[in-house]
């Protein structure tokens, strides 16, 4: 199955994130087959970056968001249900 999720990125203590579309099996910060956006929960207020097209374009074939990334695409203004 493919999952839309959270790969981190950053050094120690200042993590961000690439939002990433990748297989079930794979590890968190492995193999990955698209990079939808970015994710710095570090500034005041988040940063949130997501292909808002591309997005809706893998939740339509199927791809399954994390919790995490379920309300990140929300905050984006990317409805799962109406995309899919």
């Amino acid at each position: 199955m493919v999952k839309i999720r959270l790969r981190r990125i950053g050094a120690t203590k200042q993590p961000s994130y690439r939002v990433v579309v990748a297989d079930s099996a794979s590890p968190r910060d492995g193999r990955f087959v698209e990079v939808l956006g970015f994710y710095n929960p570090l500034t005041n207020p988040a940063t949130i970056e997501i292909d808002k097209e591309r997005a809706a374009a893998w939740l339509r074939r199927g791809a399954q968001p994390t919790e995490i990334v379920a309300k990140l695409l929300k905050k984006a203004g990317i409805e799962a249900e109406a995309a899919g």
